[in-house]
């Protein structure tokens, strides 16, 4: 009871370095740094390195550099604050979100050259007017640090947004049941799966959604348009060994489209997805039935 009690404070705390909605965030400070070198801390630095792994391990489809992207597509406040109720009177078109809107094109060829770290003084410098955005990864680096935190006391299952990391199984040796939600069907999960370690995430489109001019928008972008990513995958879900890898290979799998992103998570030994189409057809990789309960 006393280490669950401190687990708020964990996340407070993270929120103060990693967050793109606190203005006064160390992320905030590196971003207005006006390309100077900055000392950062532990916690900035081991997640900027994360962030920067999944760049390299999705093959630029998962950047920490899209923050301009994503506030010219709209998502400049936190979410909550996008679905705000409209001003009276006001009334916005409906029309499909791959419609033309306003956004930005990205014309960085190497992101990553423009993240210059100095390990020995643990420094970092952004160049060429890049600005950090870090929840593609944040929030599974944080669910994996309290669940090891947790461990400690006994068996540990920690979500953070729908991202779920899990320390090992529960104290009777059974698997934690994890129910995935079917986003046409919100009353009903699509399936439900038994994990004793490693973890879980989702990325979708349909729930971080608002209107720009009129277009409906999403959050996941597609770094090689610098715009809200154009796909037929409604909702990718992965298992794997760690939080970390299901958090980028969903998010790439989901990028990717149906076709593509199955093949990209069937090419690798340990990882398993199930993703939700448009049309209502669920797509399961080959290594899905070793969690799926019933």
């Amino acid at each position: 009871a006393e280490a669950l009690a401190q687990v708020p404070g964990w996340f407070a705390d993270w929120e103060q370095h990693l967050s793109r909605f606190r203005a006064d965030s160390e992320l905030m400070r590196l971003n207005g740094a006006g390309g100077r070198p900055q000392p950062v801390s532990a916690v900035l630095w081991e997640v900027l390195a994360a962030a920067v792994d999944a760049y390299q391990r999705s093959d630029g489809l998962v950047s920490p550099t899209l923050l301009a992207a994503l506030e010219a597509a709209g998502y400049d406040q936190s979410f909550d604050a996008l679905l705000a109720p409209p001003v009276a009177g006001a009334a916005l078109a409906l029309r499909p979100e791959t419609d033309p809107a306003p956004t930005l094109t990205l014309d960085i060829a190497d992101p990553l050259a423009a993240i210059v770290r100095d390990e020995a003084a643990r420094t970092v410098q952004l160049l060429d007017g890049v600005q950090l955005d870090l929840g593609g990864v944040a929030k599974g680096w944080a669910a994996e640090q309290a669940a090891r935190r947790l461990a400690g006391c006994g068996p540990a299952l920690v979500e953070a947004g729908g991202d779920i990391a899990v320390s090992g199984p529960r104290q009777d040796g059974a698997p934690w049941p994890i129910g995935v939600a079917d986003p046409h069907l919100p009353a009903a999960d699509a399936a439900v799966l038994a994990l004793s370690r490693g973890g879980v995430a989702t990325s979708g489109r349909d729930y971080r959604r608002w209107q720009q001019g009129g277009v409906w928008r999403h959050h996941i972008l597609d770094p090689r348009t610098g715009q809200p990513a154009v796909t037929d995958v409604l909702s990718a879900t992965v298992v794997a060994p760690s939080l970390r890898d299901a958090e980028l290979a969903a998010k790439a799998a989901l990028i990717l489209g149906s076709e593509e992103g199955l093949a990209w998570i069937e090419a690798a030994p340990d990882w398993a997805a199930l993703l939700i189409l448009d049309n209502g057809l669920l797509v399961e990789s080959r290594r899905l039935a070793a969690y799926r309960v019933g």
